[in-house]
């Protein structure tokens, strides 16, 4: 009896060893787990201790068997970044991985096939790349695999066959491609297939009508052509049933309604499909979504009278309908759908008349969309009741009668289009009442009377069009202070008269004018010159007089002018030459002189000046007489020049000869040349940047700053733009700003960093010191001119303001990170030192104050030190220079977080309301999360609104969705990079990878 006692304390002994080692081997893994995580804004990895025991920490749970193994480890919608650690491999009892919503980048580690007894995968939402690891399939457990929404390659691994228990398996949204292997068939237990939004091709095979436990299966967004088998159209049990957006061709059975009595998600949009829409479906009572838009679908549609549950109806264009008076039967049984929330059946063949029967809707139907169809009638009465409409759009139709007053009870209404009717009488003034809309078509009506004035009440509109109409009176001064007018004002082909009022120039944004073919009168206001923003201005067949004003040459953007028809004189003013013109029409007016010969006048094809018989000179092309006093100026232009070049023979060696004779006597302590390592760059000298920049004219002035001014400039030898920075060396500091500026350029190359030609160190004309850096022109200007625009207005979106943000982050990482040994911090980023070109991309500049975090390149005392990171400017600065410490990378991270704070508030951090304590940040952070929008510049979600269509509408409710979650990310990394304390503060590595998600995340919901 003792000896059995005695055996069993052994074996007790023995096991309690054995669990304190594999439990040691657990806390291992986990903690290398915690070692790749590089971001944790949230701080649940804090937890992660010796503190507490492993099965403590946050997202860790273990079982009560087998001396508390880990089974599960959930950090779902953490915002951790980072990679998934291999060791994670040695949690042999590991039956629940939640990893999702999150931005974990790299490969999924393939030790993972070592964990067994795995039951889910979940990894969605992330940015994992790499191939699906093939031995996934060891893990002969697993019943949920959840990888859609990252960046993963390859093919749909054909092991996976042996997860013979899988569920779920939803790969889709990452960049696989190949076939759908055959090894799927064996997943007989298989629920959910989503391989949406891939690569795949093929055609979608018949085997998967053989698992009959299927009840999601999504496809759509991909290449698949073909037919599908009809054993798919028979699986009983499928809820969610999504082809869109392929290439598949067929017809739709007739039994549709009947096999699949628990579909709730019907897509085939964007593919191929003929024929009618079977009449069964009039028993899919289970339907909420219904999506069967672009295809070549025909005949009538059958009764939705029992389908109560649908929300989204799209059958836009198709070929349904006959042109008849029954094609909107259909309609009658919507009113039981009091979920219906969008009802879209545009650019069809439907006919017959609009039902009263309408104003039954659901409440909730948010977006109505009839367009190019035959469908005629008035307007029904009781629109009004659907009081959640956002968008009408009735345009291309047969329409006819007035708009009912009622109209302007549709508060919510962003956009409405009634255009390409018969609608005739006055546009009703209680349209003013609309004060969300943001577009209105009424073009090509036959609409009479004034235009209302009450429509200036519209504050938020982006576009205009009341073209083609037979409007008469007076233009109403109200419509020119809609100063969110951007897309375009369009009141042509009317018979409006008067003048136009000055107040034509607070549309600063606008981009299109059309005034033609009016009665319009007087002569052209110079506050259109104001309106800086416009590319197309066309008022041409008016009756306009006098002169081109000369404010218009503010119009730098301007690519079209259309003024003919008219009774305009004068002189063709030059500085048309100077636009950005590639279409200009002067024709049929009363202009006199001689023709210019530079700008869009050197290609005859490009402008049209004919019926204006006074004028002369010009290129050969235009076939116009010579100028009268033509030779005589020239004759004297030949002696003029003789004699100034004479003088300036003589001067110019006088010059030089004093100049000999100064250098010899002069004695210099200091070089100020960059390097001779830029020997092969470009050599300019005073003279050849004088001549470039036309004495540094202020016309070609694009910038100043505490240390100097830059200038356009455009080089004789080669036409080449360039941007030149004068040192003001008369200003402390100027020339170790110019050193220092030299140091970088010297070592630092990125595309994100301002490329610079060359330097210049030599004297001017009055033998004074002169100093300049010769940089790469930047088309775009800088991004302050973008964010707070005064001569050129524009708008930036979010992603290209993510894009903007973005390379800005990496040119900071590369600066600390990878410019060579030695961390290099910029010391004044903000938005006029971020520069854009062509492309939009951006470049950081001005390198003036920058600090090498390296005594042997700089030696400043620890005052200068401090008093060199105290001269960055005001608001950008971290709080902890104005305490005397020295400059740092994380210094950079503070500026850099009030910069992405306000290139989405579109608020310096001085402006007048941060006061008593308040400031951007803090601002910002007040605002988070529920208040969100109400910080960010309106302009910018305007711009989102309009962009979308009203095809997918399920798709952009997402996207509204997703534009909130992005700017509370965004505003989230720029109160973390402008933390008071620096310790707080992010990794730039880290905001990089954070903001590219981010940017990836809101482009995906758009594609």
């Amino acid at each position: 009896m003792r000896i059995a006692v005695i055996i069993i304390h052994l074996l007790s002994f023995t096991m309690t060893r054995a669990g304190a080692a594999t439990n040691v081997t657990d806390r291992l893994a986990l903690l290398e787990f915690k070692a790749k995580i590089t971001n944790d804004p949230l701080g649940v990895m804090s937890s992660w201790n010796s503190s507490h025991h492993f099965c403590q920490w946050y997202g860790v749970a273990c079982g009560r068997r087998h001396h508390q193994r880990v089974t599960e480890l959930n950090l779902n919608t953490c915002k951790l970044s980072g990679s998934i650690s291999p060791h994670i491999g040695n949690l042999s009892f590991l039956r629940k991985l939640y990893l999702a919503n999150n931005s974990f980048s790299y490969e999924i580690p393939p030790q993972i096939g070592h964990l067994r007894r795995m039951q889910v995968i979940s990894l969605f939402n992330n940015l994992l790349s790499g191939e699906i690891p093939s031995n996934i399939s060891a893990c002969s457990n697993l019943d949920v695999v959840q990888l859609y929404g990252n960046k993963l390659i390859g093919k749909i691994p054909v092991e996976l066959s042996s997860l013979t228990s899988l569920k779920d398996l939803s790969l889709g949204g990452n960049n696989l491609v190949g076939t759908i292997p055959l090894s799927i068939a064996n997943l007989s237990y298989l629920e959910t297939l989503f391989l949406s939004r891939n690569n795949l091709h093929g055609s979608i095979p018949r085997f998967i009508g053989q698992l009959k436990n299927l009840r999601n299966l999504a496809l759509g967004g991909n290449l698949f052509s073909g037919t599908i088998h009809s054993s798919i159209f028979n699986l009983s049990s499928i809820q969610v049933l999504d082809v869109g957006g392929n290439d598949i061709h067929g017809t739709l059975p007739m039994s549709l309604g009947v096999s699949l009595p628990y579909l709730q998600f019907f897509s085939i949009s964007k593919n191929q499909f003929i024929g009618s829409l079977p009449s069964s479906l009039s028993n899919a009572s289970n339907i909420k979504v219904f999506q069967v838009s672009q295809n070549k679908l025909t005949g009538n549609l059958p009764s939705f009278e029992k389908l109560t549950k649908l929300s989204i109806l799209l059958l836009e264009i198709n070929h349904f309908g006959n042109g008849k008076d029954d094609d909107l039967k259909f309609l009658h049984g919507l009113a039981n759908a009091t979920a219906l929330r969008v009802l879209v059946f545009g650019v069809n063949k439907f006919g017959g008349k609009l039902s009263e029967k309408i104003a039954n809707f659901s409440q909730k139907l948010e977006i109505f969309t009839i367009d190019n169809n035959q469908i005629y009638g008035n307007i029904p009465t009781g629109i009004e009741f659907l009081v959640n409409l956002n968008l009408f759009d009735a345009s291309g139709n047969n329409l006819s009668g007035i708009i009912p007053s009622s109209t302007g009870k549709l508060s919510n209404l962003a956009i409405l289009s009634l255009s390409e009717n018969n609608f005739i009488g006055n546009i009703p003034s209680s349209l003013g009442n609309l004060t969300n809309l943001i577009r209105i078509y009424l073009h090509d009506n036959q609409f009479q009377g004034n235009i209302p004035p009450s429509l200036g009440n519209c504050k938020q509109l982006l576009l205009f069009d009341l073209s083609n109409n037979n409007l008469t009176g007076l233009l109403p001064p109200q419509i020119f202070e809609i100063s969110s007018l951007s897309l375009g004002l369009d009141l042509s082909t009317n018979r409006l008269h008067g003048s136009i009022p000055d107040e034509i120039g607070n549309l600063k944004q606008l981009g299109t004018l059309y005034l033609q073919h009016n009665l319009l009168s007087g002569n052209i206001p110079s506050n259109l010159g104001r309106c800086v923003s416009l590319e197309t201005l066309i008022m041409s067949r008016n009756l306009f007089q006098g002169l081109i004003p000369s404010s218009l040459s503010a119009l730098r953007g301007l690519q079209i002018l259309d003024l003919s028809y008219n009774n305009i004189s004068g002189r063709i003013p030059i500085f048309l030459t100077n636009l950005s013109l590639s279409k200009l029409d002067l024709s049929h007016n009363d202009f006199e002189g001689m023709v210019p010969v530079e700008g869009i006048f050197k290609n005859a094809s490009a402008i049209s000046i004919v019926r204006n018989n006074r004028l002369c000179g010009g290129i050969n092309d235009l076939g116009l007489p010579t100028c009268i006093s033509d030779k005589e100026s020239k004759r004297k232009q030949r002696r003029t020049v003789i004699l100034i070049v004479s003088a300036i023979m003589g001067i110019v060696a006088l010059v030089l000869a004093c100049l000999v004779l100064w250098f010899s006597r002069k004695r210099r302590k200091h070089s100020a040349s960059c390097d001779s390592e830029k020997a092969n760059l470009l050599r300019l000298s005073y003279q050849h940047l004088l001549k470039a920049t036309n004495d540094f004219s202020s016309d070609n002035l694009i910038g100043s700053g505490g240390f100097g001014s830059v200038y356009k400039g455009i080089l004789e030898q080669d036409g080449g733009v360039i941007a030149v920075k004068v040192l003001n060396l008369a200003r402390r500091g100027a020339s170790k700003s110019f050193l220092a500026e030299c140091e970088v350029l010297r070592n630092a190359r990125h595309r994100n960093l301002v490329k610079v030609l060359t330097a210049c160190s030599s004297v001017d004309y009055g033998g004074n010191d002169f100093k300049a850096l010769v940089y790469e022109f930047m088309d775009n200007g800088s991004l302050d001119d973008w964010l707070y625009p005064t001569h050129h207005p524009r708008n930036l979106n979010i992603v290209q303001r993510l894009n903007i943000a973005i390379d800005v982050a990496c040119a900071l990482e590369y600066l600390h990170c990878h410019s060579g040994t030695i961390p290099i911090v910029h010391c004044d980023l903000k938005p006029s030192n971020v520069l854009l070109d062509k492309e939009m991309t951006a470049h950081v500049s001005d390198f003036g104050l920058v600090k090498f975090l390296h005594k042997e390149m700089i030696r400043p005392t620890s005052n200068q030190s401090s008093s060199l990171a105290a001269i960055g400017t005001i608001g950008y600065c971290p709080p902890e220079y104005g305490l005397g410490n020295d400059a740092s990378t994380s210094g950079d991270i503070f500026s850099f977080g009030v910069l992405l704070l306000e290139m989405f508030t579109e608020k310096r951090p001085t402006h007048d309301i941060f006061k008593d304590g308040l400031s951007l940040h803090s601002f910002v952070k007040r605002a988070m999360p529920e208040e969100v929008i109400e910080i960010v510049n309106p302009t910018l979600l305007q711009m989102e609104e309009a962009t979308l269509s009203h095809f997918y509408y399920s798709k952009n409710i997402i996207r509204k969705d997703k534009l909130v979650e992005c700017l509370i990310s965004v505003f989230e990394i720029g109160i973390l990079c402008s933390s008071e304390s620096p310790q707080e503060r992010l990794n730039i590595g880290d905001v990089v990878i954070q903001l590219s998600s981010i940017r990836n995340k809101l482009q995906m919901t758009t594609g």
